[in-house]
């Protein structure tokens, strides 16, 4: 197909399919010995569900910011004991043109890498029950044409479908962008004059928080509407995003390739790059192959930064301001704001009563260039908090259990997520970031929290010089009577015990058991060789204050790391390490055992101290994912600060229970 899209879409003579079994051994003969398959020959319940963004491009493949260098490697990370299914060229090598999975494609981070290794591969048809929302974006505006099984028999079967039967379930500019041949081509057509947006002509209604933030924000055609609902397609102001070294080489490149060399941006005192995903590449030994890459990222941030003059979070010396996601809730996002960046865990800053979301590299680009953004209005559902948490619970037991009971339904799939409620006051901001960083785990949109007098407190602290009332008026609240597609549902915060996620996947979380100490219902005793506290989810001050708790009591009962065990703790942002060393609790860490870490994602991304090295290493981590390899080969189990920290005292995995390490409850166990 020369011209991309066609007006009629057909399978090209000679190119060929390939199907994502959950027989890897299916997919190795594909790839491998030129076994061609039919989805007559298959159902869907065959095909691989989940298939994550790490799985079709691992960290270490992402240090090429080239889309054809990241093509050599496209599914890297999907493994069969300890070997690679894809070897290196494989997809590239196949002659294939369409892939084919099961449900929620491209769950996981927000790394565009992933659709561009099967676009550079020569795939520009993706076939699967149903798309994790960023991935489906970054699809979009690669370009690449998205369909279902029953368009795969069809297509199999020698029929022509017209182009619209692929985009006609989307919004009119989504099938603008679609029908373009991408974002850029899109973009071109629209300042060239070539292209009109649609007015937004929704009528007076009552709105949640999201809907709110975009009708607020609402650029383009006269006659706009002041009003929004679900699945209307605008163009919206930004008021804010950023980028780090995985993604600002490619950002920095789109622009000078769309732009030219002497391309601008809109409001860079709003716009920052970071250096703290790679912080720690140097020191890992699997890393030193990719060390030039991995400089080439640095430099290319560098290079952008001092074109653009935007915010620079660069580390200095070796040590980094923080990780984005928490420096820029401490620093710039603002109650009200829409803030994009190239991170899927951006929705952390939701806890501040902004709307805040991951977007690819090319989304990113586009934005930042003019100043506004494409956003599709997406459904809400409504988490309505009651009571308080239990002593051992934390916000983040809170959004496991979300995951396991809401999340696995779909019923959270691309939508944004509400929290309000009395429930919510009893939690800390801090906490509130939390639900809402883990919102992309629950493949939703984003998550956004009310604003309430701990909002406001906590921005007089950090933002002395703004006036009380300004944040007030800034603050955003749902109507009453607002229009929840994913219902409103009611969480009794003290109901929610200790949970922990099995290896694997976020949503497979499981309570601990109120009626045998600490212990974790259905898990076992399962030592560990690693616990790891850290990462934008749980290197927050109030994540510093739990590890505080149990190490302090530990401590006091004479208590010590257990054998065995590496317990290690990374600060989320220059501001909580002082906030911890004025507090003594690096002296008292370092008194019980634990190894501190200076601020950086580390093992969350990889890279550093807490990454498993052997297949049968154990970690209990308060990470946010745990796909398989995301942490090193071992097992990652899932947990909130509280049960890691006790966990690294007990040897095995527990539920922190106060006072559980006196003398009477030294033999609680799982």
């Amino acid at each position: 197909m020369k011209q991309w899209p066609p007006q009629e879409v057909r399978l090209t003579p000679g190119k060929r399919v390939l199907f994502l079994t959950k027989d890897l051994n299916l997919i190795r003969k594909q790839l491998y010995e030129g076994l061609n398959l039919r989805m007559e020959d298959l159902q869907v319940e065959d095909l691989l569900d989940d298939i994550n963004t790490d799985v079709m491009t691992p960290a270490w493949v992402c240090f090429n910011h080239r889309p054809e260098d990241i093509a050599l490697n496209a599914y890297a990370g999907l493994m069969q004991e300890g070997q690679r299914v894809f070897e290196e060229r494989a997809l590239l090598d196949g002659n294939f043109e369409c892939i084919v999975s099961g449900f929620r494609k491209g769950t996981g981070s927000s790394r565009e890498t992933a659709p561009q290794a099967e676009r550079w591969c020569g795939i520009r048809l993706v076939i699967a029950a149903s798309f994790a929302p960023i991935h489906e974006r970054n699809n979009i505006n690669l370009g690449q044409l998205m369909g279902d099984h029953a368009v795969l028999r069809r297509l199999q079967a020698g029929e022509g479908i017209p182009l619209a039967e692929f985009t006609q379930r989307f919004d009119p500019v989504t099938r603008l962008i679609l029908e373009s041949g991408g974002l850029f081509p899109f973009s071109k057509k629209l300042a060239a004059g070539e292209l009109e947006v649609p007015a937004n002509a929704t009528e007076k209604r009552p709105m949640t928080m999201a809907e709110k933030i975009i009708a607020g924000k609402l650029v383009g055609s006269t006659g706009q509407s002041s009003y929004v609902k679900p699945g209307d397609a605008v163009l919206a102001q930004v008021d804010g995003g950023y980028s780090h070294e995985f993604t600002t080489a490619q950002v920095h490149e789109f622009l000078k390739n769309e732009f030219g060399a002497d391309y601008r941006v809109k409001n860079p005192e709003k716009l920052a790059v970071f250096e703290d995903h790679l912080l720690y590449a140097d020191g890992v030994p699997k890393m030193a192959p990719f060390a030039d890459k991995i400089q080439t990222l640095r430099d290319l941030q560098k290079d952008f930064q001092k074109h653009t003059g935007v915010r620079d979070y660069s580390a200095q010396d070796g040590v980094s301001p923080g990780i984005c996601h928490q420096v820029a809730r401490e620093v710039f996002i603002d109650p009200g704001d829409l803030i994009q960046a190239t991170d899927s865990h951006t929705c952390m800053g939701g806890g501040s009563n902004a709307l805040t979301y991951g977007v690819g590299a090319t989304e990113y680009a586009a934005l930042i260039s003019s100043g506004f953004t494409f956003v599709k209005v997406p459904e809400s559902i409504r988490f309505e908090l009651v009571g308080e948490l239990q002593p051992g619970a934390t916000a983040k037991d809170v959004i496991l259990y979300i995951l396991e009971r809401y999340a696995t339904k779909e019923m959270t799939l691309n939508r944004s997520m509400e929290f309000g409620g009395p429930g919510l006051a009893s939690l800390s901001m801090d906490e509130r970031a939390t639900l809402c960083n883990m919102a992309t785990e629950c493949t939703a949109r984003t998550g956004i929290c009310e604003a309430d007098q701990k909002t406001l407190a906590w921005l007089q602290q950090r933002r002395p010089e703004v006036d009380p009332e300004t944040w007030r008026r800034a603050f955003i609240a749902p109507d009453v009577d607002a229009d929840y597609d994913g219902g409103v549902h009611t969480i009794d915060l003290a109901s929610i015990p200790p949970m922990v996620a099995h290896p694997g996947d976020p949503d497979r979380g499981i309570p601990s058991d109120p009626t045998n100490g600490a212990a974790i219902a259905d898990l076992g005793e399962v030592p560990i060789d690693i616990a790891y506290g850290g990462s934008c989810t749980a290197g927050k001050e109030d994540d510093f204050a739990f590890y505080a708790q149990v190490v302090e009591e530990a401590v006091r009962h004479g208590r010590k790391v257990a054998d065995g065990v590496q317990f290690f703790i990374q600060f989320g942002s220059t501001r909580v390490q002082n906030f911890a060393r004025e507090r003594g609790w690096l002296e008292l860490f370092e008194k019980a055992g634990v190894e501190i870490i200076n601020p950086g994602c580390g093992a969350c991304i990889g890279c550093g101290p807490g990454v498993s090295d052997r297949a049968e290493q154990v970690t209990v981590s308060a990470i946010n994912r745990n796909f398989q390899g995301r942490s090193g080969p071992g097992r990652l189990y899932l947990a909130s600060p509280l049960t890691v920290a006790a966990s690294a005292f007990a040897g095995h995995i527990v539920a922190y229970q106060p006072g559980m390490f006196a003398e009477s409850k030294q033999k609680a166990s799982v």
